[in-house]
């Protein structure tokens, strides 16, 4: 995905101010072979692209006076109640060194999943990303969740989910293998499900 930004050599608040009184969004890169640079976008661009998914999560070619760098999107500042990006950060990555970063996961085939269909399970999505870890070429731009099989009252943890190669699931302090998504069946289905069994008999 591709971003054109614009040098900026004036930096403080009122320089911001005016940049965004005129339209623009001020931001910073910074990491990977080289010192932090100013830089300035387009707001009204930027603000489409960052109700984009792939935004989020895909390695981004940013552009600046003609020169493109390789960079993720690592920070992004909103106005508290008004619909203005403040600020953006964006990290710089070595095509040779392997990063941290959060991918989306994307859930498929729940509605044909007979616990839902038949069994009166309500599947519950308990996370909606997950952290990995990749050679920046090996970045997925989401994770698929296949949640066909999943049976009432059953989980499905992080490490259920098929990963592309050279991907890696960070562990995760409070739980090494993270529930993903749930299927509980509520009290009420249970019971109505209790009582047409002896009917059935």
């Amino acid at each position: 995905m591709k971003v054109i930004a614009f040098e900026r050599n004036l930096q403080g608040t009122g320089a911001s101010r005016r940049l965004r009184n005129a339209g623009k969004t001020p931001g910073i890169v910074y990491g990977f072979g080289a010192e932090p640079q100013l830089v300035e976008l387009d707001h009204n661009a930027l603000w489409h692209a960052l109700k984009k998914e792939a935004f989020h999560s895909s390695i981004l070619d940013l552009e600046v006076a003609g020169k493109s760098q390789q960079v993720l999107l690592r920070d992004v500042q909103y106005h508290p109640f008004r619909q203005l990006v403040l600020h953006v950060d964006f990290q710089r990555v070595d095509p040779n060194k392997k990063i941290h970063t959060k991918v989306p996961l994307h859930f498929m085939n729940q509605e044909t999943n007979p616990a839902v269909k038949l069994g009166g399970a309500i599947i519950s999505h308990v996370l909606s990303e997950i952290e990995v870890v990749c050679l920046p070429g090996a970045l997925p731009e989401f994770l698929e969740v296949d949640l066909a099989k999943i049976e009432a009252g059953q989980s499905l943890h992080a490490k259920d989910i098929t990963l592309p190669a050279g991907v890696t699931l960070v562990p995760h302090v409070e739980a090494e293998n993270p529930v993903v998504a749930s299927a509980p069946v509520p009290a009420g289905a249970q019971a109505a499900a209790e009582g047409e069994a002896p009917a059935a008999e």
